[in-house]
């Protein structure tokens, strides 16, 4: 299929999600005629929203940074850039309520100051590590900074083993390096290869000043990445089928490609697979990959979401995160969810959840509220609504050290077929911003194949 003109041309993208919604978006805008396919009854992968009463409940916290720079470009392609809107500067309230001498908060800042510099007086005054270990930070941040995340021996090991290495105290690493870690590559340090975490704390502390700056929808995210995403597909030309599962990929006679869904089936010449890598492995052909059963090695790796719905406001500032507690990070959904009159809502978003995944709600309800309660004094006199849980329990791949070797890249065996996904080799973490540059690199790979000229969004992402 090499050479063949795009004029025409077909295409069809399997799979809803961000991955798959940017390949698509991508896709039509270079002039192909493209149809996406996605089984369940709405856009937006695992990054969604649903009615619960009268609100409108996001299945999890979802947040970006500004070196997110594919994930703002695609806000940008569904004109929702505004509605997710960046902080002006990083700035983390860190509340520490395991401390003898009683609950203390702290703050992660930065300044405007050239890097490494931004993060020196935010680290000076960060009151949860020792004077002695923020000197320890400084040195192993410079050692991060030297670090060459596609270093396939850097992937061989966990991240504690490295921060370790660097003289990180356990303090340190609970403190600091997993408050961000956990939250990004939804592993401890322990669990987590240490050239995905070079990854995140490169780019996002060590590349330049703002890197680290959070974004977050300030409205569902259903509304960004179902109805937003809707609109500019079929501003493009997109045809959409939902409800829509795929059971077969076959080559025909004239080397394109019949993509057969249960009710019926559809001619492309390229095709860009953006589903869950098990779903993947099933609708591979053979030969299409060297090593197929590698997917499976892929195993999954859980966040719990806790919804709380008070009678009351308890929470001044628009989220937090918590140090000597079960709770990782809380944030203010009240005004997203639509919530009316007095009261608040607030979501606690835990990473790394293996071990709560699948405790029955009326266990977390005992665990949590109290939890709640010490964090924030304001909850122990007020009624609860409303408390509920989300469970994504195969939210990302487990970013274990060795992952690096299992994530396939784009281009298989198969002339045509293109694979897209957080999980594929983006060397990024399973984060929105790595499932929108394998969409990025999933188009560069259809668009060669077809002989077709064209230029990457992002020239540092090309």
């Amino acid at each position: 299929m090499s050479g063949r003109s795009s004029a025409n041309s077909r295409a069809v993208v399997v799979g809803g999600g961000l991955a798959g919604v940017t390949a698509a978006l991508r896709l039509a805008d270079a002039g192909l005629d493209v149809k996406l396919i996605e089984g369940r009854p709405r856009l937006g992968g695992l990054a969604f929203s649903f009615r619960r009463g009268d609100l409108s409940v996001d299945n999890g916290q979802h947040v970006y940074l500004r070196c997110c720079t594919a994930y703002r470009w695609f806000l940008d392609r569904i004109e929702g850039a505004h509605l997710a809107p960046l902080q002006d500067r990083l700035d983390v309230p860190v509340l520490d309520v395991g401390r003898a001498a009683g609950p203390r908060l702290g703050r992660l800042r930065r300044t405007a100051l050239p890097v490494p510099l931004h993060l020196a007086g935010g680290l000076a005054a960060y009151p949860h590590i020792s004077l002695a270990e923020k000197a320890g930070v400084a040195r192993a941040a410079l050692a991060l900074g030297r670090l060459d995340p596609a270093d396939p021996a850097l992937d061989g090991i966990d991240f504690a083993t490295w921060l370790r290495r660097q003289g990180q105290s356990q303090r340190t690493i609970e403190a600091l390096w997993d408050l961000v870690g956990v939250a990004t590559l939804n592993a401890t340090a322990p669990n987590a290869s240490a050239a995905l975490a070079a990854k995140v704390f490169r780019t996002g502390l060590l590349s330049e000043p703002g890197a680290a700056d959070i974004g977050w929808a300030a409205v569902p995210l259903g509304d960004l990445h179902d109805t937003l995403v809707r609109k500019a597909l079929e501003s493009a030309g997109v045809e959409i089928h939902l409800r829509s599962r795929v059971d077969s990929l076959t080559r025909t006679e004239d080397g394109r490609w019949s993509v057969g869904t249960d009710g019926e089936r559809f001619a492309a010449d390229t095709v860009v697979l953006a589903v869950p890598q098990g779903e993947t492995h099933r609708l591979l052909p053979d030969g299409a990959l060297d090593d197929p059963g590698r997917l499976l090695e892929l195993t999954d790796a859980p966040i719990l979401n806790v919804h709380v719905v008070y009678d009351r406001k308890v929470l001044r500032r628009p989220f937090f995160a918590a140090l000597g507690s079960p709770v990782q990070w809380v944030f203010d959904r009240t005004a997203s969810s639509g919530l009316q009159g007095h009261g608040q809502y607030l979501a606690v978003s835990q990473s790394a959840a293996q071990d709560e995944i699948d405790l029955p709600v009326a266990e977390l309800r005992r665990r949590y509220v109290p939890e709640l309660e010490r964090l924030l004094p304001a909850a122990r006199g007020a009624g609860i609504r409303d408390f509920f849980v989300t469970r994504e329990r195969t939210a990302t791949f487990a970013p274990t050290p060795g992952v690096g070797r299992l994530r396939p890249g784009t281009h298989t065996r198969a002339p045509g077929l293109h694979l897209a996904g957080a999980w594929t080799a983006t060397g990024w973490p399973a984060t929105m911003e790595g499932a929108v540059r394998s969409g990025f690199t999933a188009v560069d790979a259809a668009l060669e194949g077809l002989g077709r000229p064209h230029e990457h969004p992002l020239q540092e992402a090309a």
